[in-house]
């Protein structure tokens, strides 16, 4: 073989030779904010200039009238299921790729996390699945745009609105994302966002969640707050609520981190649309791309790919594994196992060793009979590559030189 058409791994060059720049996520404007921060007398959230700034900012980009900034977008999620007060035993069909932030609300609020089967080529939750899994005991729908693509917001608002269930948008990797011209986490009642350290935008830690929804909006502080009411004073609380506050030093970045969305998402789209018109440019066999709908926008937290069984001589590892010596940043899959595989629901294991709602009789569901094939095979088969502003057009071109290059190794 012509060494320069071998492997990295076999000795040949690497596909990847560009180096990224050095590229740091904070600078002025979030030195200025935390400056000007450190004047302040107090460091608490509520009345806060840096909050106040930080919902300014969000409201810019996501018309939500109520919103709670709060300390993760695990938080966020929690903090919408309790809104719904949804009683025990509750139903909420949601993705089984996910990450396990968007179930530990439902599960603390004494709810029935149900996974319903993904679609094979947007990763997302397929409508028709979603029909599958209603049941006279669900309630609401919580729904996971994957990577930054969106789901079919138009399909799901349907079926919500046919069986009178609520949505819970998860936002947290589709900053910037729009599904028909329109940001998503404006379709469903409420919505949620993290500001964690790896998502498009970061202040290391925390989230919002927002809704226009009158009947859950007014609420939204009380149930992040210890269900303090903090607009009309006092301690006297109603129900049980955690403590999921932000903080004014949070607060700074991520409100210096909102203004600077636009130039990100649009570096993360760009780069991620390069990716995928090379590596179809370039005709490489036995990768599928994600599915786009044209009309929507997906914002490429990462590129997920699959490959296409029996069209390669290798597996999905040693196809990764080829990938990475050629230098590409990439991983095996995204998670290891659908939600549902994971220990702790295989043995029903949510507190102390114990389920209480299975205990009482509230809920019979088993999660180790529960299968979604196309959740399962893509697992299996995906293949994630890193999207970052700290990217190189020239680093994403020899990316899709690499897939091409293994591709061809491995072809059939």
């Amino acid at each position: 073989m012509n060494n320069a058409l071998a492997l990295a791994l076999h000795g040949g060059p690497r596909a990847v030779t560009a180096h990224a720049p050095t590229h740091h996520r904070w600078g002025a404007e979030e030195r200025e904010r935390l400056s000007a921060m450190v004047d302040q007398r107090s460091l608490f959230y509520w009345q806060g200039p840096q909050t106040a700034a930080l919902l300014e900012e969000f409201r810019q980009l996501y018309a939500l009238r109520w919103c709670m900034p709060c300390s993760s977008g695990t938080a966020s999620l929690h903090i919408a299921v309790a809104a719904l007060r949804l009683p025990p035993g509750s139903e909420v069909i949601t993705s089984p790729v996910t990450d396990m932030g968007s179930v530990i609300g439902i599960l603390y609020q004494q709810c029935v996390p149900v996974f319903a089967d993904i679609d094979p080529g947007t990763y997302n939750l397929d409508p028709a699945a979603i029909r599958r899994a209603i049941t006279p005991k669900t309630r609401a729908i919580m729904v996971v745009h994957l990577a930054g693509n969106p789901s079919d917001m138009e399909a799901i608002m349907a079926i919500a609105r046919e069986h009178d269930l609520l949505v819970i948008e998860d936002c947290a990797q589709s900053w910037g994302a729009q599904f028909r011209g329109t940001p998503v986490g404006l379709f469903g009642h409420l919505a949620c966002y993290s500001l964690n350290e790896f998502k498009h935008i970061s202040c290391g830690d925390g989230g919002i969640v927002g809704t226009n929804d009158e009947r859950f909006g007014p609420t939204l502080t009380k149930w992040g707050d210890k269900h303090y009411d903090r607009v009309s004073g006092g301690r006297n609380p109603e129900t049980l609520s955690p403590n999921y506050r932000i903080s004014e030093p949070q607060a700074a970045v991520a409100a210096a981190q909102m203004r600077k969305l636009p130039a990100i998402i649009s570096t993360h789209i760009r780069l991620g649309r390069r990716l995928l018109d090379r590596i179809a440019t370039l005709g490489v066999s036995g990768l599928l791309p994600p599915t786009i709908d044209p009309r929507d926008t997906h914002s490429f937290w990462f590129c997920l790919f699959r490959l296409r069984q029996g069209a390669l001589r290798c597996s999905r590892d040693e196809f990764v594994a080829a990938l990475k010596a050629e230098g590409v940043a990439c991983t095996a899959g995204y998670i290891p196992r659908p939600v549902y595989g994971y220990p702790l629901f295989q043995n029903h294991d949510f507190f102390a060793g114990h389920w209480p709602l299975r205990e009482a009789g509230l809920t019979s569901m088993d999660y180790r009979t529960v299968r979604c094939p196309n959740a399962e095979a893509m697992l299996a088969e995906g293949i994630s590559v890193a999207i970052s502003p700290a990217l190189t057009d020239e680093i994403i071109d020899q990316t899709a030189d690499a897939f091409a290059k293994v591709a061809r190794h491995f072809a059939l």
